[in-house]
């Protein structure tokens, strides 16, 4: 993390989705680094037979290598009983949670006459109803340890109607209505929470599933990771708001971008411009 004073996670215990691999590996791996036990969750946890690399025991497992406890829990994120269960299962081993990122995602472009019923509902479950589960599956115990973090990956709230997004959008916007209320519904309580979105695409599978874009469009995970970072650097008054990455490190003393980038040159800021098309980078 570059010219971002690091943060003490020492103690502190994170309870991820989706860390099998790209933004949410990042994560969980940048917080171990910085001394965060991590409950790594997903639904892969034997990928011998599948197109891609990647479990959560060997994210869990690649956290302990740098120093700290981890524990991998399946997870459903559809199913309401487990991710009750799935926050019981990390309390109890852990005895406090006082991180949680909403990080795990589905995603499809397409426009509404050609997408089905089904994955329309797929995204509205795990990206608006995850994250709304989730979240409130922990809400009794953060209580209780008397604060914490609820972070999630999902973009400031605007009304790009652009089209093949109307379903993901409505999504991720979803995701992000519900970590703002719940910071309105929390603040008393000393549990912040805040979303996080890239100004650029960042190279992940469904980046390049997807042909969005090319390399010279894109960011490592990273920034993503140092962003979680530093908004877990701030303090616990700072709640309520939906940030991009670029904006929330160059707070933080960041101006070159460049250890990020894929490419030669800054990327176009074609995340930023899924969900509002007039978005323009700060000079």
């Amino acid at each position: 993390m570059s010219d971002v004073a690091a943060p003490d996670l020492d103690g502190r215990t994170a309870f991820i989705t989706g860390t099998t691999r790209g933004i949410g590996k990042a994560i969980a791996l940048s917080l171990a680094e910085h001394g965060c036990n991590v409950v790594s969750t997903g639904k892969t946890v034997d990928d011998t037979d599948a197109d891609l690399d990647g479990t959560i025991h060997e994210t869990a497992a690649e956290c302990e290598d740098r120093g700290v406890a981890s524990h991998a829990i399946q997870l459903d994120l559809r199913d309401a009983d487990e991710v009750a269960a799935a926050a019981s299962e990390a309390i109890d081993v852990f005895g406090e949670v006082d991180i949680v990122v909403n990080n795990a995602s589905a995603i499809e472009i397409a426009s509404v006459e050609s997408m089905p019923a089904n994955r329309f509902d797929l995204m509205t479950e795990v990206n608006v109803r995850g994250t709304y589960l989730t979240s409130r599956a922990f809400v009794p115990h953060l209580r209780e340890i008397g604060g914490g973090q609820i972070l999630t990956n999902a973009p400031p709230v605007t009304m790009d109607r652009g089209p093949g997004k109307a379903a993901y959008a409505w999504s991720k916007l979803g995701m992000t209505f519900v970590t703002l209320s719940l910071a309105g519904e929390l603040e008393g309580d000393g549990i912040a929470a805040n979303a996080f979105w890239p100004v650029t695409a960042i190279d992940t599978r469904a980046t390049r599933y997807f042909g969005m874009g090319t390399e010279d469009d894109w960011r490592s995970p990273a920034i993503v990771a140092d962003t979680v970072l530093e908004l877990l650097d701030r303090d616990i008054e700072y709640t309520g708001n939906a940030v991009y990455d670029e904006e929330i490190l160059r707070e933080a003393g960041v101006d070159d971008f460049a250890e990020y980038n894929l490419t030669e040159g800054d990327p176009a800021p074609l995340s930023a411009r899924m969900f509002d098309p007039d978005y323009e980078r700060p000079a």
